[in-house]
């Protein structure tokens, strides 16, 4: 693919790509937009340096590719409630996303994409690693793709987020999303088929035997992470990370403490998995 207002360096042959020549503190036209769009598409995360943006500024990049929507179960910055805080210090005892998740996947709808951007990095660690689940799914053999289709996966948001309360210290009793999507998902605008399911929120697979389903949950969670379909992100001040929700898992490295890694996030929406 060829681009005009953009420079697309790849990370590996599988996905990831740094992009360059653009200033996420200014206005982007509709040809920027649509490019930084394609490149998505086409690497499925994407990586910006040197991005010193304000809240406003990385909420209309977010909103540049959609409606931006409020976490279920993270408080959000004053006054953004669209604005997600990502922070660990000394003082914390647990991380977001330490485990390979797609983000809210238990959201009836779940997200089209996440935009995070790190103001405050640790001297080396808190890498991010990326997982293609398209990859994923074309690794698999012909009789495994034939097994899982049409099967049908149940989501549920409460178990992790009373697990991540219950480490606070916290009793957390409100009702979180629930939802069944294909384990099989169809990228609504690539086409492509990629596997749709995370040890973080999928739980068990609809009418299948509970043995039966959890083997085969077992089995693609274990699949989903190999490291050919991985790419690995190392952040510096001020960069930002892209990514599809819809067809990347991604995990964050927790190998930093007791030093601070500081950003925030906004989420763009998306829609029932087919």
């Amino acid at each position: 693919m060829k681009y005009e207002t953009i420079q697309v360096q790849p990370l590996t042959p599988t996905l990831g790509a740094e992009i360059h020549g653009i200033d996420l503190t200014q206005v982007l036209d509709n040809r920027q937009s649509q490019e930084v769009h394609n490149a998505l598409l086409t690497h499925q995360v994407i990586f910006f340096r040197n991005q010193k943006i304000s809240f406003e500024q990385h909420k209309a990049f977010g909103r540049l590719f959609g409606e931006l929507e409020v976490h279920p179960y993270a408080p959000s910055q004053a006054g953004h409630p669209e604005v997600l805080p990502i922070h660990a210090d000394a003082n914390s005892k647990q991380i977001a996303g330490e485990r390979w998740h797609s983000d809210v996947s238990c959201d009836p709808e779940p997200p089209m994409g996440s935009i995070l951007h790190l103001h405050e990095v640790p001297p080396t660690g808190g890498d991010t690693l990326f997982a293609s689940m398209y990859a994923a799914y074309d690794a698999l053999s012909d009789k495994m793709k034939d097994y899982l289709e049409g099967l049908i996966a149940i989501h549920d948001g409460g178990p992790n987020y009373r697990r991540r309360a219950a480490i606070e210290g916290k009793d957390d009793q409100r009702t979180f999303p629930r939802a069944e999507h294909p384990v099989v998902r169809t990228h609504p605008q690539t086409g492509r088929k990629l596997l749709f399911v995370n040890p973080v929120f999928t739980t068990t697979v609809r009418d299948l035997p509970e043995a039966e389903g959890e083997a085969i949950l077992k089995f693609l969670f274990d699949h989903c992470n190999q490291p050919q379909f991985q790419a690995r992100f190392s952040w510096r001040e001020n960069s930002v990370a892209f990514w599809d929700n819809r067809c990347v898992q991604h995990i964050a490295m927790w190998d930093y403490f007791p030093q601070t890694r500081s950003g925030n996030r906004v989420t763009v929406k998306g829609d029932k998995p087919v």
